[in-house]
């Protein structure tokens, strides 16, 4: 698997996406982007081949991985203002006694939410409702930061 990720640099977050793909794409392949198309949910994939692909995109970055395996990736720049009483609705019970027990909230809800999702893209489900029904962990290996954002990176077993 490859990941990489910029700044955008007044592209939007779709337009900086596709260039890191096309650029990933041709290192991995030493071709160009082949045709890409749109699940009914939304999940861009490969019309043909081998590889998939996962983008995402916060206001001042992008971050694509391309693997062999299903993929899905999400980030969240860290400094990003969010809602603690969003933990309510989206965690389950026992993500919600790990955020209780965090001493920095803040991270904890964007790692979980991170996490949800990534493995929403790597599914091709998409986010329906409140997504509530997973049993991450805080101390998950699968996210990381980079460039200020946490990244989580789900992949096909």
């Amino acid at each position: 698997m490859i990941l990489r990720g910029c700044e955008l640099k007044g592209r939007t977050g779709h337009e900086a996406g596709r260039a890191l793909l096309a650029d990933m794409y041709r290192a991995w392949a030493g071709e160009e982007l082949p045709p890409i198309a749109v699940t009914d949910r939304g999940k861009p994939y490969f019309i043909e081949g081998p590889l998939h692909f996962s983008i995402t995109h916060t206001p001042r970055h992008a971050f694509c991985a391309l693997s062999e395996r299903p993929v899905g990736i999400d980030a969240e720049e860290l400094d990003r203002e969010i809602k603690l009483a969003l933990a309510k609705k989206i965690l389950s019970p026992g993500e919600k006694g790990q955020f209780d027990a965090a001493p920095d909230k803040g991270r904890a809800l964007l790692t979980f939410w991170v996490l949800k999702e990534a493995a929403a893209k790597l599914t091709g489900e998409g986010l329906r409702g409140y997504p509530n029904h997973t049993d991450f962990f805080l101390d998950d290996p699968r996210v990381t930061e980079m460039d200020g954002c946490l990244v989580a990176i789900l992949t096909e077993e």
